[in-house]
């Protein structure tokens, strides 16, 4: 073999052993990047978070004020606690389309026993979050004992419980005078205090506490565990001990009560008690657009409530920041809309290189 011949040889082994590298480096980075995303599902909205707010306080300045952020916070309060309601249930691998018109419900509730029956407010309260409890309750022993699939059994309630909100009310508005005078616990989340120069409603303290409780309840009990159990694979978790059907119970009763705290914040943000408050179809919509844009996988048994309230906190962010831009109003559903296909395709590309 001729010296040429030889120093090709070298040449192209060094050339092999480089490429081998390069390609090791970009697997490594590959692997560690997906690991990373798997293990944080929260850490993609949050990103989106930061860089909206960067982005939207260079367009504007007025954006970091405090103000404005106490804003952003306030509106998003009921849409927050909806949200948690709707990530118990996609957890468990189902969709709960019901959860607005539940809250509305129940916010009729507490209002008509207060007015109608003349209860006292603390007591026709109990009574709207028992009444929510129950509702979830049922959406779950339909969907656990049934078998009947979430998105069926909740568009079935959904327009039921929609219907006896009118019903049930006579289409009749209990007015923010009257409920002020004769029964202020029905405000009470409304109520508002100054905070580094802000002002604060109760509810949005509320909805930081009740994250905090659920992230702690869904990550450190064995209930919590169960519940990502049921979600990621119903037969192994049966196979496991995990008492699926009432673990599946469970949370759409949890969801049905939180939908109750949902309908006695809505009462306090606007003052009244409608049986058409807006919230009941859109504050779905927002509930579970908070839930794929903040990681949790629409396939169940991924993600976290942290998740969902950063993803509710880049809705109101992209809100705000839009509004405050000038843009139409319509760049907004465009912004989510594409927000919520990035985060469907990212969950779709984590469970396909885990597979």
């Amino acid at each position: 073999m001729s010296n040429a011949e030889n120093f090709e040889d070298v040449v192209k082994s060094r050339r092999d052993e480089k490429v081998a590298e390069f390609d090791l480096i970009e697997k490594n980075v590959f692997h560690r990047l997906h690991s990373l995303l798997h293990r944080t599902p929260a850490l993609v909205p949050l990103i989106v978070l930061v860089v909206a707010c960067v982005v939207f306080g260079l367009i504007n300045a007025n954006f970091w004020r405090i103000s404005t952020l106490s804003l952003i916070f306030q509106q998003i309060g009921i849409v927050g606690i909806l949200g948690i309601a709707q990530s118990l249930v996609v957890l468990t691998a189902g969709i709960d389309l019901s959860v607005g018109a539940m809250a509305v419900l129940t916010s009729v509730i507490m209002g008509q026993f207060t007015f109608r029956y003349g209860l006292p407010a603390e007591v026709a309260i109990a009574i709207g979050l028992a009444a929510g409890t129950m509702m979830g309750a049922i959406n779950g022993v339909l969907v656990a004992r049934m078998r009947i699939p979430p998105f069926i059994v909740t568009l079935g309630t959904w327009q039921v419980f929609l219907a006896t909100n009118y019903i049930y009310s006579a289409n009749e508005t209990i007015r923010s005078q009257d409920i002020e005078a004769n029964a202020p616990a029905l405000q009470f989340w409304g109520t508002a205090f100054n905070f580094a120069g802000a002002r604060v409603t109760l509810a949005v303290v509320l909805l930081i506490v009740l994250v905090a409780i659920m992230a702690y309840v869904l990550r450190h009990t064995a209930w919590g565990r169960h519940v990502y159990a049921v979600g990621d694979d119903p037969e192994a978790a049966e196979l496991a001990g995990v008492p699926r059907k009432r673990v599946l119970i469970q949370a759409y009763a949890l969801a049905g009560f939180f939908c109750g705290i949902a309908g006695w914040v809505m009462i306090g943000r606007f003052g009244s008690v409608s049986p058409s408050a807006s919230t009941g179809i859109l504050g779905n919509i927002q509930a579970i657009t908070a839930v794929v844009i903040g990681g949790i996988s629409l396939l169940g048994g991924r993600g976290t409530i942290v998740g969902m309230f950063l993803g509710a906190l880049i809705v109101g962010v992209f809100e705000m920041g839009l509004r405050m831009a000038g843009a139409d109003a319509q760049w907004t559903y465009l912004l989510i809309g594409v927000l919520i296909i990035a985060a469907v395709a990212i969950d779709q590309w984590i469970r396909k290189v885990s597979s």
